[in-house]
């Protein structure tokens, strides 16, 4: 297995374990959904649950891998207002959680470098394979 393919699984688990985290324990997410999204956290939270179990989906298979990646880099972007709601709604917690929290901020970065490095990668696979996404 290359790295490329291995980089590619892995995102697909985390994402996998992520999304499935929205719907075991719906809660700590319930709370960081930005007030100012209309209707119920809940909501949002299953939603971004299932986007990331979709993505997951799309990772997991070649052919999709390139749009699921690009979609792991859009989610990756999407959710960081919400990891900046929860840094602000926990500044005055003990410092061990505000710096789990805070260091959880600059962590979106390398996730999104990491999705598109796996994009990059479907590109190059399928084009060294003649195979074109549709």
């Amino acid at each position: 297995m290359s790295d490329s393919s291995r980089a590619a699984r892995r995102l697909a688990t985390f994402m996998a374990g992520a999304g499935s985290t929205h719907f075991l324990t719906p809660w700590p997410y319930d709370a960081i959904v930005p007030r100012r999204l209309p209707g119920k956290a809940r909501t949002w939270t299953y939603l971004s649950g299932a986007a990331e179990l979709a993505v997951a989906a799309a990772v997991a298979h070649p052919k999709t891998r390139r749009k699921g990646a690009l979609a792991a880099a859009a989610l990756f972007a999407a959710v960081f207002p919400a990891n900046v709601k929860m840094a602000r709604d926990w500044r005055h917690r003990p410092l061990p959680l505000r710096a789990v929290v805070y260091g959880r901020l600059p962590v979106q970065a390398p996730l999104i470098a990491w999705a598109l490095l796996v994009a990059r990668n479907a590109d190059a696979r399928n084009a060294s394979k003649g195979v074109s996404e549709q």
